[in-house]
């Protein structure tokens, strides 16, 4: 079956199944590999993606519910990795192993995207389900809390100097 879906600001059509996790649409169908499997059951989070702007987890979306919506892969978040997430957890070195960092990655945005100053218990909470087996929280707290920094400092600078 064909399904239309936006993915990182692309329009895309693919044919698949459709009890197909958008997990494996995104990385065999699509090839985009940053979103990582992990459990397969939504319990760890290295498969969270935005649909429509939601952090769902990939791995149990099946392509049908994703039909005609927009899918945001860590790809997507910018090009050149200057999305303020990117630039806080690049900053504050906060991968050890690095596999589950694009989910948490992507959960932090999402929160961030509703929430642009959290609290530590918004962020414990808005990252509760994303796993990190090198125990990196605390520096995943940080770099959230960095990432909400830069994005304020974004918004409050004039356009052309946000390019300078």
């Amino acid at each position: 079956m064909s399904y239309k879906l936006t993915v990182n600001g692309q329009p895309k059509t693919v044919d698949v199944h459709p009890d197909t996790p958008l997990l494996w649409v995104i990385r065999d169908v699509l090839n985009l590999h940053g979103t990582k499997y992990g459990c397969g059951m939504a319990l760890c989070g290295c498969c969270t993606v935005h649909l429509n702007g939601e952090a769902v987890r990939s791995c149990t979306t099946p392509i049908s519910k994703a039909a005609g919506m927009h899918v945001t892969t860590v790809e997507g978040l910018s090009a050149d990795g200057s999305h303020p997430v990117q630039v806080a957890w690049q900053d504050l070195d906060v991968p050890q192993c690095g596999y589950c960092q694009a989910g948490q990655m992507m959960s932090a945005s999402a929160l961030l995207a509703k929430n642009p100053h959290p609290t530590d218990a918004d962020i414990d909470s808005a990252m509760d389900g994303n796993i990190c087996r090198c125990g990196t929280y605390l520096r995943i707290r940080k770099a959230v809390h960095k990432a909400a920094e830069i994005a304020a400092k974004q918004t409050k600078e004039p356009a052309a100097a946000v390019h300078s």
